[in-house]
């Protein structure tokens, strides 16, 4: 049987290698465990994260296109893993655990049905590759992590129910007043736009329609940064660096994973990195009429995958989320002292504003209108020749 189309229950016994027992910190999004005592603990917040994998037989992408993802998917899966990961944070919180049988919130069930596998739901596999068309990538075409960052950040804008920020940065930097920006022009963006439509989850929303909470400065921020970290492999002067992402509290992981086969790392203990996998095809799930989901399949219920570090491709997007303004405050507080450490080189440069080289066209050679996702292509995707490399 062909390894990409194993399914669930196919993989559940027997095919994994138990969580080692070592003294080594275990951390996963932002928290730390031991894996000598806190063994079932990991297990549980590692279940409790949404696991998206292949799917089959859901209705044809855009009416007569696939009607499985397996085998081009993958990076899709992981830009859903990392973005459920914010709604779950956003919605349910970072300590929230799921547990098989019991009963959940609706809230839960709001943000699976946000990721199932139709047409009208917001980050569904369809309107994820629909909108890659956008970007340059027809569908059942394999995706680079920053080609799926800017599909999702296009995607958000009418997801009006979680009205998540989310920011891509370009060019290694981060600047803070962009971010700034974004809630400074929030209000007039909405009133701008409050008379788009579009149904999307079974309901008629604006795609910038202004909800009970529009008036509020700060949305949630999903703040994703596409880099590429050396040529073939992994410079492992950034190794550290990256270890000390996945310890911030705003940590939401990375999508990459090795050459067109992409993965969601969430931790890593010693020198190896924590992932979910996409690789398994499972049928596609039904909602209830209830609205429910049933849900089995999309939590990962077997001890963790894991692999070297340096097996890492060097095209990843690493993802934070900062439910407020204190927690991004809080977070650009530790990138800075971060970048001030001796044990690793950073991998990205955080700015108060546009560093004056990054806002001349001409360095690049690219007219204004050139849009970001075409910028990022250029640089980061793992499958083009030409591309920035971070250099000491």
């Amino acid at each position: 049987m062909d390894a990409a189309t194993l399914t669930y229950d196919t993989l559940r016994f027997g095919e994994f290698e138990d969580f080692p027992e070592t003294a080594e910190p275990v951390w996963i999004l932002g928290r730390e465990f031991s894996a000598l005592t806190e063994k079932d603990d990991i297990l549980s917040d590692v279940a409790s994260r949404l696991w998206f994998t292949y799917r089959k037989n859901f209705l044809p992408i855009g009416g007569t296109g696939p009607t499985s993802d397996t085998g081009w998917g993958c990076m899709l899966r992981c830009g859903q893993m990392i973005l459920g990961e914010a709604l779950v944070c956003r919605h349910l919180g970072r300590d929230w655990r799921w547990v098989k049988g019991r009963k959940q919130k609706e809230e839960y069930f709001n943000i699976l049905n946000a990721f199932i596998d139709k047409k009208d739901s917001y980050y569904s596999i369809h309107q994820i590759a629909q909108m890659g068309v956008g970007e340059g990538k027809s569908i059942g075409q394999w995706y680079g992590p920053n080609t799926v960052a800017q599909v999702l950040k296009k995607l958000s804008v009418f997801d009006t129910w979680s009205r998540l920020a989310v920011h891509v940065a370009m060019d290694n930097t981060v600047v803070i007043e962009e971010i700034t920006a974004v809630y400074a022009l929030a209000g007039l963006r909405g009133a701008a736009c409050a008379g788009a439509g579009l149904e999307l989850n079974g309901c008629l929303e604006g795609a910038c329609a202004l909800g009970e909470e529009e008036t509020a400065l700060w949305k949630p921020l999903v703040l994703l940064i596409p880099l590429r970290l050396g040529l073939s492999d992994i410079n492992e002067a950034y190794i550290e660096t990256l270890k000390q992402c996945f310890m911030l509290p705003q940590s939401l992981g990375v999508i990459g994973g090795k050459p067109n086969s992409a993965h969601y790392f969430i931790g890593f203990v010693g020198e190896e990195l924590i992932y979910l996998d996409p690789h398994t095809t499972q049928p596609a799930v039904e909602p209830c009429e209830d609205g429910q989901v049933p849900d089995d399949t999309y939590h990962c219920q077997h001890p963790p995958c894991r692999m070297h570090i340096c097996e890492l491709d060097p095209s990843i997007a690493v993802g934070f989320f900062c439910r407020t303004e204190d927690d991004f405050d809080d977070w650009c507080l530790r990138i800075r002292k971060l970048s001030c450490s001796k044990e690793g080189l950073p991998m990205f440069e955080l700015v108060d504003s546009q560093p004056s080289h990054l806002i001349n066209t001409d360095v690049l050679n690219l007219t204004p209108d050139f849009s970001d996702s075409d910028r990022l292509e250029r640089f980061f995707d793992s499958e083009d020749e030409e591309f920035e490399i971070l250099s000491l």
